[in-house]
């Protein structure tokens, strides 16, 4: 895989690359990748080339990947844009793009045949949220939403929240892009606050996000607050008690599911991932792992490790791991088995408050 070690994407990509490094330890203590009903199973190896977050080694990594290395399986990279940059170069070599950090909706909209992808599309991220407001108070009623222009990741997050403002009833809606990574805060949130919104959204890169709420002062008379960096415990770490009380999508928390009925559950997952590495596991980290529970059940049902018949196997495939619901939309190959959660920072600490 291509893997961002450094630049911007670094983050939640050490996250990942902490969850396919004990995917790995968890498929070499069983022996190997099962490869059929019979029980036969093949070693693993992982091989990472760091792409700095930037599309073009991004884009050089898998062509080496697929032409140098002829690797048996291809795991897509951590982020939106560097998933769109790389997924053409997988769909040419008829080989399965394994996605677990790609999530805007475009992904999904080009009619490539060779992705399995894991998380929920960036539409669903905030899109409950405004109706979650407003069954606790009915009198919310405008809503403001910045997003960055970069990528497409932060538009498709805006555009569901303002389709679930529209279902929701909300009079006034505003959509306000602007240009990442954000450097002036203040500017944009007098922008977003002329409207006297009851509900701000931001939805940005990470780093945009925490630049924002640092500048909150500016919107002491909004109502609820909602950011998608807030998913991260990083988030709290960056802005400390300014996180008090800030929504934030989640694809996935320890507590939040039943018991999986394919690979291990949350409670193994944690406690080993803390042995491993001595921290706790976000997200990122979850999919990334989630990922490679997929690709061993499709390895296991299909008997192959070419790719048509692993294709085959994973759009027929209905299930669920420690990371959730797993179902491939058959046309679109869209995420539709999983859903995402809303966290609430209250007292330091993330608590599911929609599932």
């Amino acid at each position: 895989m291509s893997l961002s070690l450094s630049g911007p994407f670094r983050l939640q990509a050490e996250q990942a690359l902490n969850g396919l490094r004990l995917w790995v330890d968890y498929v070499t203590g069983a022996g190997g990748l099962p490869l059929g009903l019979a029980g036969s199973r093949r070693p693993l190896r992982l091989l990472i080339l760091d792409d700095r977050s930037r599309t073009s080694l991004a884009k050089e990594n898998v062509l080496r990947l697929l032409t140098q290395d002829h690797v048996d399986l291809l795991i897509g990279p951590y982020s939106s844009g560097l998933t769109l940059a790389v997924a053409p170069l997988a769909e040419a070599h008829g080989k399965i793009l394994w996605n677990h950090g790609g999530a805007s909706d475009a992904i999904f909209q080009q009619g490539w045949r060779h992705l399995v992808s894991v998380p929920s599309p960036a539409s669903d991220y905030l899109k409950a949220l405004p109706l979650l407001v407003r069954s606790q108070d009915p009198s919310v009623a405008r809503i403001s939403v910045v997003y960055a222009k970069t990528g497409s990741f932060a538009a498709h997050v805006a555009r569901g929240v303002a389709d679930g403002a529209k279902a929701a009833g909300f009079d006034v809606i505003r959509l306000i892009p602007f240009d990442s990574p954000i450097r002036d805060a203040r500017a944009l949130l007098r922008e977003a606050l002329a409207a006297e919104p009851d509900l701000l959204v931001g939805a940005g890169s990470f780093q945009d996000d925490v630049v924002i709420v640092r500048r909150l002062d500016l919107a002491s008379r909004v109502k609820t607050l909602a950011f998608v960096g807030a998913g991260l415990e990083a988030f709290y770490g960056e802005v400390g008690a300014l996180a008090e009380g800030v929504i934030g999508p989640s694809q996935w928390e320890p507590a939040a599911h039943d018991g999986p009925l394919t690979g291990p559950n949350s409670e193994w997952f944690c406690s080993e991932f803390h042995t491993r590495f001595h921290q706790r596991p976000e997200y990122p980290a979850a999919q990334a792992f989630a990922i490679g529970i997929v690709v061993g059940e499709c390895l296991r049902r299909a008997g192959s490790l070419e790719d048509e018949p692993l294709l085959r196997v994973a759009h027929t495939l209905e299930t669920t791991t420690l990371y959730g619901g797993f179902r491939l939309d058959r046309l679109t190959a869209r995420q539709i088995g999983h859903r995402v959660l809303l966290v609430q920072w209250r007292g330091g600490r993330k608590v599911v408050i929609s599932r």
